[in-house]
């Protein structure tokens, strides 16, 4: 069992029971998967960029990506249905609780000029949504090889059912929200 796997069922779950007053230990919100994907326009020009995109990803959550691809044409921006334009990544379990102690100790604490994190990205049902403008944040990413610096979007689904109950479980966990 994992370090935040075993925060959250000894500390966090008495904590929001005790804030949200739930009746029962069942309705505590919990972290269901973390989504990581990226998606760039250069692979329409350069289909080689989807294969860095999975290398990345891969070396960062340690699970092999899916290729995301086009779902229809758009022909002013050159799209063809099924064409590879990113990849995505689902953890659930022990990779999940990894990559988010991962991602809060080490990977945020690299950002320049990292203030916190904005508070609005939650969704209205208790899911949170966080942008990164690169992939080089990550300690499993060799610098020498990235070809390009590209961004990715980071999305946390719980099972929370408001935005407060969401926003303090990742606070529990150790998001570094903004006050």
């Amino acid at each position: 069992m994992t370090r935040l796997k075993e925060k959250y069922n000894n500390e966090i779950k008495n904590e929001l029971v005790k804030q949200f007053s739930f009746k029962n230990v069942n309705q505590v919100p919990k972290l269901e998967k973390i989504v990581i994907s990226c998606v760039t326009r250069d692979a329409v020009s350069n289909p080689k960029m989807v294969e860095s995109i999975v290398e990345d990803l891969g070396s960062i959550t340690g699970q092999k990506p899916v290729v995301a691809k086009a779902k229809k044409s758009i022909a002013t921006f050159k799209i063809r249905t099924g064409l590879a334009l990113g990849a995505m990544v689902t953890l659930r379990g022990v990779r999940m609780y990894e990559f988010l102690d991962r991602l809060v100790n080490f990977s945020l604490p690299r950002v320049k000029d990292f203030r916190g994190l904005n508070a609005n990205g939650f969704d209205g049902n208790g899911n949170y949504s966080l942008g990164l403008k690169e992939q080089i944040i990550f300690p499993e990413i060799n610098y020498d090889k990235v070809d390009k610096v590209r961004g990715m979007a980071i999305n946390f689904v719980t099972t929370a059912t408001t935005n407060e109950e969401g926003r303090a479980l990742l606070k529990a966990f150790g998001m570094p929200f903004k006050s």
